[in-house]
């Protein structure tokens, strides 16, 4: 590959409907790449049966480089010999992949065309027998093939290499967020909570993700039930569509708590729906490294969250917010409670993670890693 920059980089993912936290990190990172060093081509695999697809005017609202390659199912054979062309057309000399499909085409990219393959492994979240058995262990057999890949969390990174992996070519790059763009504005509690329905001296939960079985939002719902019943000013709002959605809302009524939950389905405006929130509660038994728990922390919601994936490298318990072992839905309710019942030393961790995302977790401190390993590869 040739070493002359900018390195010529293309984002390649393949992902249906609205996407998830990696997109906003491939976005983002292609709009503040340094020209100087890399240019990035985003590159997003759309299946055509996909109605609700929207990552391309997303693209196109941050001026990226932006290219759709359209396959008619899950297996399209034209979409290599598609991607072949993009490669030359952009002159791109390294491929970024971003889950399993664009794992394997970024090889065998780098035999039909030369280019340098690089791959970020986000997690490996799906729940069907086929990704369980099949597509994630043979995706993990492919990474250990690269010659470098970036793991979102230490707990990924220890995953690839059990799976055979390298030490050395694996580089744990933290999920970062940009402190500018979620800054709270307490003039819009208000009138976000008029929005949601709320009265503005509730008191309010709130959480944010798909509604999939890895959220376990079930459990956010149990622990939640005795909270309320300690007060009725007390709300719960989960931000989210899925496949759960309905099965929730079904057990927040069994649970006698469905007039105090507020389902809002997607939003794309989750910095401003923070500022309605008192508490930020993250339940997942599953995660990469979460991007809610970054907003929440740059928001300045008090946060509570599971152990899981890189969420204890985000937030250091009692310093940034209260960390509690998944499943344990007594530990939930009790760190729920804990918040609630001392508002001064949840705002005084709150104002730690704000300080951290501002610093160490930043998007420009990632983005900088990140080119430096473009830039390594290039000259490898």
């Amino acid at each position: 590959m040739s070493t002359k920059l900018p390195v010529r980089v293309l984002e390649l993912r393949s992902v249906r409907g609205t996407g998830g936290g990696p997109e906003k990190t491939i976005l983002l990172g292609a709009a503040r790449a340094d020209l100087a060093r890399v240019h990035v081509t985003v590159c997003y695999i759309r299946d055509q049966r996909d109605d609700v697809f929207a990552l391309g005017q997303r693209a196109k609202d941050l001026g990226l480089d932006y290219v759709e390659v359209t396959e008619r199912h899950s297996i399209d054979p034209r979409v290599l010999s598609t991607l072949v062309r993009v490669v030359e057309q952009h002159r791109i000399g390294l491929v970024h992949a971003h889950e399993y499909k664009t794992d394997l085409l970024a090889l065998l990219l780098a035999r039909r065309t030369g280019i340098v393959p690089l791959a970020t492994a986000h997690g490996w979240t799906g729940h069907s027998t086929r990704e369980r058995y099949l597509y994630y262990p043979a995706d993990k057999w492919l990474l250990a093939r690269y010659p470098r890949v970036v793991a979102v969390s230490t707990d990924i990174r220890n995953e690839l290499v059990r799976h055979g992996a390298r030490p050395d070519r694996v580089t744990v790059i933290l999920n970062s967020i940009d402190p500018d763009a979620f800054v709270r504005d307490p003039s819009r509690r208000a009138a976000v909570r008029h929005g949601l329905g709320l009265d503005n001296d509730a008191i309010v939960v709130g959480a944010v993700g798909r509604a999939e079985p890895q959220k376990r939002f079930d459990l956010l719902l149990d622990a939640m039930a005795p909270v309320m019943a300690g007060s009725s000013r007390i709300r719960l709002v989960i931000v989210g569509e899925g496949s759960r959605l309905s099965s929730l809302k079904e057990h927040a009524r069994a649970l006698g708590i469905a007039d105090r939950c507020v389902f809002t389905g997607h939003r794309s405006d989750i910095a401003d729906l923070h500022n309605a929130f008192d508490l930020f509660v993250q339940s997942s038994e599953y995660e990469g490294t979460p991007n809610a728990v970054l907003e929440a922390m740059a928001m300045t919601s008090p946060l509570v969250a599971t152990d899981v994936g890189g969420t204890a490298e985000l937030a250091v318990d009692g310093e940034h917010g209260l960390i509690v072992p998944p499943h344990d839905v007594p530990a939930l309710t009790a760190a729920v409670e804990r918040v609630l019942h001392d508002p001064e030393a949840a705002q005084a961790r709150a104002r730690a993670a704000r300080r951290r995302v501002e610093t160490d977790l930043s998007f420009a401190t990632r983005t900088r890693k990140l080119e430096d390993i473009y830039v390594d590869l290039a000259h490898a």
